[in-house]
């Protein structure tokens, strides 16, 4: 059994992965009290916790608020930060990369002063792999130069060497996590998997930048939920660990499984233009993570898939809800070739 963690502070806990880390957190009784923080963007939803409505703090607040960010740590003390809170979809900072900048790099800013003048013991920020850049063969390693290729990996790219500047400069306590794409349940339709189960639900023509050929290394939310937590419990400060999963797929191929799972014909495929600075291939060494931290994922791509499928499938009124808001951005976005 894990020890007990002190009060920790969870940012951008009504997101995707972060609201995952906090049910994975709650479930396990692991900390004494938490206070999340969230701004509730377009992208969140308080709803992903609703199993643990009385189980945490809640201020609703913009991490780029710095006198509201600041009085929160003078108020709560927390001993654990975790960081999720960032804008994160790279087709959306194509378009306008000002909300990015703003909250991915000035954001960050705010939260590493707040935390370091609170004087926590931890802070874990929850980084990517996009800035890597692609990469023809071969993975990338915790050691491999930043390379983004589109406005929203370049903040996280910011932030990451933000947070890395911290620790060098001012011997902050903090540990950064690089996850690989993640999946699942509640993850908002913008990104490819919700997407496709959403057209294809709908009968409606399934959008594929290009010929589909992209490779991404796919990992299950709620090993990523895990693996954040072994960080924060046994990670060692001033580390970088990759969390991905080996399993990595050509976009084409997610979305003829999706089709097959739904019983979909594959003529609902429609390709569009390929999006601009568009990576070809991402894969991760996470080597690092399970020879120090013995973490593993544990959920394999077959299975996490179905589970995602039959989720949105049984939750169609919470897609619905968000789908409405998505046309005129759906429009803006997929260009038939």
């Amino acid at each position: 059994m894990p020890k007990k963690l002190p009060k920790i502070l969870v940012t951008g806990a009504a997101g995707f992965i972060g609201s995952a880390f906090v049910r994975l957190l709650t479930r396990q009784r692991l900390s004494s009290k938490i206070i999340i923080i969230d701004k509730l963007s377009y992208a969140a939803d308080l709803a992903r916790l609703k199993e643990i409505r009385k189980g945490f703090k809640f201020y609703r607040c913009d991490i780029c608020n710095k006198k509201r960010i600041g009085d929160i740590f003078k108020k709560e003390r927390p001993d654990i930060v975790v960081n999720f809170a960032a804008e994160t979809h790279v087709d959306r900072s194509i378009l306008s990369s000002d909300e990015f900048l703003r909250t991915n790099i000035f954001g960050t800013k705010n939260l590493l002063e707040a935390a370091k003048k609170s004087g926590v013991s931890r802070f874990v920020h929850i980084s990517t792999d996009v800035f890597y850049g692609d990469i023809e063969k071969g993975r990338f390693y915790e050691t491999t130069p930043l390379n983004p290729s589109s406005p929203y990996s370049a903040s996280k790219a910011s932030a990451d060497l933000l947070v890395q500047s911290y620790i060098r400069t001012y011997d902050f306590p903090a540990i950064i996590v690089r996850p690989s794409n993640n999946y699942g349940i509640w993850q908002y339709p913008e990104k490819l998997i919700p997407v496709v189960i959403c057209k294809a639900l709908k009968n409606a023509k399934i959008p594929l930048y290009s010929k589909g050929l992209n490779v991404r290394e796919w990992l299950y939310v709620d090993d990523c939920a895990e693996a954040i937590l072994g960080v924060v419990l046994r990670g060692k400060i001033g580390e970088v660990y990759n969390v991905g999963s080996g399993i990595e797929k050509k976009n084409i191929e997610v979305v003829k499984r999706i089709l097959d799972i739904l019983g979909k014909p594959y003529s609902r495929i429609e390709f569009v233009r390929d999006r601009p600075g568009h990576d070809l291939r991402y894969s991760l060494n996470f080597s690092k993570i399970r020879r120090e931290l013995g973490w593993r994922p544990l959920i394999d791509f077959d299975n996490g898939l179905r589970n995602t499928v039959e989720w949105y499938r049984n939750n169609i009124s919470w897609l619905e809800g968000k789908v409405k808001y998505l046309e005129a951005y759906w429009k803006k976005v997929y260009f038939k070739i």
